[in-house]
């Protein structure tokens, strides 16, 4: 019987008994362990899938050394170097497909904002809309960039979309490089949401566009995940663009939609 981690951290996941579940019923003997719990014996396992860490945004190192150690001793998912990449969103200056417009300030750049009606700021290692701002106020736009800089962080300056309160963003879920399903998100920095509704989503059917850009931005990776989110939205002129490749510990809304986590389990069998 395979012996494989669920990767995760000291707190909620609404997909952990879901896909535990899911693992069982598939024959897998699967586990719920955290990853920065040492006394985990990681060479125990036949593979360890990474999924709900979300405690790594402010120990990006420690989890990024974590992840290349635990490889050394078994089977990876996502792999390091996958995990290395995009658990910094400077991936997206790369990727060569069209993304949202960004303006980047390392520290010791000087700070100059691009004229925007309003402005969302936000670090470049985050998740969750952590440390993020939405303000029409250049100078609180700026003050929050220094605030960021001044703590060794890189921060991203970006155009608010409207749009994204009347249609949310795109997420579509590949499983081994399989569609598995797409949801439409709430806009967490929308105003006037009720509380604890800015994650909420709806089945979505993905236009052939979104399809299409979404499989450009896969082809870019050397190698197919085990599981990726791939978040558009649609600039003004009505074109696609990426706001997020999720390659690290997304939400895939397993729960919301019957049969995702038997085709995860699929592709994680596929792959193993």
């Amino acid at each position: 019987m395979l012996k494989v981690a669920y990767v995760t951290y000291d707190g909620p996941d609404p997909d952990r008994e879901l896909v535990l579940a899911d693992w069982a019923r598939a024959g897998i003997d699967g586990r719920a362990v955290r990853w920065d719990d040492p006394a985990v014996r990681w060479e125990r396992h036949d593979a360890a899938v990474v999924r709900s860490t979300w405690n790594y945004v402010h120990r990006r190192d420690e989890f990024v050394a974590w992840a290349y150690k635990v490889e050394g001793v078994t089977r990876l998912l996502n792999p390091a170097a996958m995990l290395d990449f995009n658990s910094d969103k400077s991936y997206l200056r790369g990727l060569g497909v069209p993304t949202v417009p960004t303006h980047w300030i390392r520290p010791g750049d000087p700070l100059e904002l691009p004229d925007l009606a309003e402005y969302v700021v936000k670090p470049s290692v985050s998740a969750g809309a952590r440390d993020t701002i939405r303000t029409a106020d250049r100078a609180a736009a700026g003050e929050h960039v220094r605030r960021l800089v001044a703590g060794g962080r890189v921060a991203m300056v970006q155009p608010y979309l409207g749009m994204v309160e009347d249609e949310g963003e795109t997420s579509l879920i590949y499983f081994g490089g399989a569609l598995s399903h797409a949801r439409r998100r709430n806009a967490m920095l929308a105003p006037d949401l009720p509380a604890g509704t800015h994650l909420g989503t709806l089945a979505r059917e993905p236009g052939d566009d979104q399809l299409d850009l979404a499989a450009r931005v896969l082809a870019t990776l050397p190698e197919t995940p085990l599981y990726a989110r791939v978040d558009l939205v649609r600039l003004a002129d009505g074109a696609p663009a990426v706001i997020e490749l999720e390659l690290v510990e997304p939400h895939l809304y397993l729960s919301d939609t019957p049969g995702a986590a038997g085709r995860l389990t699929a592709a994680l069998l596929g792959l193993l």
